[in-house]
């Protein structure tokens, strides 16, 4: 313990002349009593600590020439306790205190109190009355053992710095001038949409932070595969808390996930083929433009015709141009990389599809010929001569005039289709990879449209006349007019056979029902004659799941709508007529329907 040896060597006179200054000093005016940051009060059990001698106390007022001040009211020096360590001479301020209760430890830090005044000369030394100088410095200590006075509870009160919150997660950063940031929302056209009410107008730099993130968050939402995953990731961790409740629950959790992975590396089918397909609700769909497929190889010409690959394992689109070239592009949504061009001189393409197998790619145009392009070794095969015997025999008129635009492979692609010249449907035997004709059938009139239904073949004729056909005895099954029967030329329908849709040149199209392909009806009603469109219907296309159906016309820029099966409605969301379609010549479905392309 540390004794105050300086408080013996005041000398008495020294003392009394500052007691008789105090007396001048009292009547004119009061000294505030004197608060040293350097005083502590500690707890009961605690020695209580005593300034330096040595230690000079500034509490803010002008330099006088030795002059000393001691607090109004008091006449002597209580004895406290212990005095401050010799060798800190420094003055510690609140924020020193701070930082030594936060880094020692400490719950409470010094405190001024007002029952302790002393006064204090310029050199630091503590002064007091004459009764205390024949007092021996031991007996000047004592160690205070009272109950702790209530009137001190703001001082002897334990310091907590502010840590931070607990109730969620705390920022990487925080910037200080957000605090002080104001910003206008009325001035700028582009804040105004981040307005609660139409008079706002001024807000904080924090309540502009919290706008601009609910703004970001509305435009661009969570992903539907992400909100999935973390819900799956919340029940995932909560069932596994659940099941470490016993060992052998969670050896039968292991074994189901080793068997689930164990399926999906062993099959070749996508992941999404084990979902159940979604239902589509009507009035609005939920679609996002993406980087266009061409943009890395634009054709020089108008595209004619869109094809996506048949395998949902290959992400590849084709396009055929009016420049008489075949692109082919990898569909990733973000730079659509172009793989190949190919070039037929003497060819105008104007229909290219891929063959249900996905090996090869079938061209054909205006010509009594046609191409195909193998895409596996690369090679381009023209079809031999004399494949179509004397109805596109050389030298003739019907030679000039054929054409090979309309034709159609089955589901299995071991046959193709082809309509020909007066009412003929040629049917080419392609298990050999084609060039081999295997009979046809014929109607009576002009072919306009071509579609499989399973093993049955249904052709359109130019009377709107639909007939459906048994290949394999080259028969008529069951004819039908279409109804309204007026200008009917394209005819589609999807892959379960639950619908077949009809276009007409004046924009109606008629969807019909299965008995349209049953055949359980002589002549089929439609469900609904759908009159969104007003110009001739050049491109009709279902999806996968005979949910959406396309259909488009190229007479007039935008004029496409897409209809929802289930209601036979058409989406009001998309397209609209600020969508930018322009003339739609071709449209097509994705395997899976994740992605639809237009041109």
């Amino acid at each position: 313990m540390v004794k105050t040896n300086k408080l013996n060597q005041l000398e008495v006179g020294d003392r009394q002349t500052c007691q008789n200054r105090h007396r001048e000093n009292s009547g004119a005016h009061n000294v505030s009593p004197i608060r040293s940051p350097s005083i502590s009060l500690l707890d009961l059990s605690s020695p209580v600590l005593l300034p330096a001698p040595d230690t000079r106390i500034d509490i803010g007022m002008g330099k006088h020439a030795r002059k000393k001040q001691k607090t109004s009211g008091l006449t002597e020096v209580q004895p406290l306790g212990v005095v401050a360590d010799d060798t800190d001479t420094t003055v510690k301020d609140q924020e020193e205190l701070r930082l030594e209760s936060f880094l020692f430890g400490t719950t409470n830090f010094p405190t001024p109190s007002e029952d302790y005044n002393v006064f204090v000369d310029d050199d630091g030394e503590l002064g007091g009355g004459n009764e205390y100088q024949d007092v021996s410095d031991d007996e000047l200590f004592a160690l205070d053992e009272a109950p702790p006075d209530q009137s001190t509870s703001v001082a002897s009160a334990p310091f907590n710095l502010p840590g931070p919150s607990t109730s969620r997660k705390a920022s990487a950063w925080t910037d200080a001038d957000d605090t002080t940031l104001e910003v206008s929302l009325a001035t700028d056209k582009r804040r105004r949409k981040l307005r609660d009410a139409l008079a706002e107008d001024t807000v904080g730099g924090r309540d502009y932070e919290r706008r601009l993130r609910r703004q970001y968050e509305k435009i661009n939402p969570t992903p539907e595969w992400a909100s999935n995953a973390r819900k799956r990731l919340h029940s995932t961790s909560a069932a596994g808390k659940r099941r470490r409740s016993t060992s052998s629950e969670t050896e039968a959790e292991e074994e189901d996930q080793q068997g689930a992975l164990d399926s999906l590396l062993s099959g070749t089918r996508t992941v999404l083929a084990d979902k159940r397909a979604k239902i589509l609700p009507h009035g609005t769909l939920s679609i996002e433009r993406l980087r266009d497929a061409n943009l890395s190889a634009k054709a020089e010409g108008e595209i004619k015709a869109v094809h996506f690959h048949p395998s949902p394992q290959v992400p590849v689109l084709l396009t055929a141009s009016s420049d008489r070239r075949l692109r082919l592009f990898t569909v990733d949504g973000h730079t659509n990389p172009h793989l190949q061009t190919l070039h037929i001189p003497n060819l105008p393409v104007t229909n290219a599809i891929f063959h249900p197998g996905g090996t090869s790619v079938l061209l054909t145009g205006p010509r009594p010929f046609y191409y195909t392009y193998d895409l596996q070794t690369g090679a381009t095969q023209r079809s031999p001569r004399g494949l179509w015997g004397t109805t596109f025999a050389n030298n003739t008129q019907a030679a000039q005039d054929g054409s090979m635009e309309i034709c159609a492979f089955d589901s299995t692609g071991s046959v193709l289709a082809v309509a020909g010249r007066r009412g003929h449907v040629h049917l080419v035997d392609w298990r050999t990879g084609g060039g081999q004709v295997v009979g046809s059938v014929k109607m009576n009139a002009g072919a306009k449209s071509i579609w499989w239904s399973g093993d049955d073949l249904l052709t359109l004729g130019e009377d709107s006349e639909v007939y459906v056909w048994d290949v394999g005895q080259r028969r008529c099954l069951r004819r039908w007019k279409d109804d309204g029967g007026y200008g009917s030329h394209l005819l589609a329908g999807d892959r379960p056979g639950k619908y077949l849709a009809i276009g007409s040149r004046m924009g109606v199209v008629n969807v019909y029902g299965s008995e349209a392909t049953s055949g359980s009806v002589d002549r089929p009603k439609p469900l609904k004659a759908l009159g969104n469109l007003t110009t001739a219907i050049t491109s009709l296309q279902f999806n996968h799941d005979s949910q959406l159906l396309a259909m488009a016309s190229n007479a007039k820029k935008d004029q496409m709508r897409m209809i929802h099966l289930p209601s036979l409605t058409a989406f009001s969301n998309w397209p609209t007529s600020s969508t930018p379609l322009g003339h739609v010549t071709s449209v097509d479905f994705s395997a899976g329907s994740e992605d639809f392309s237009t041109l």
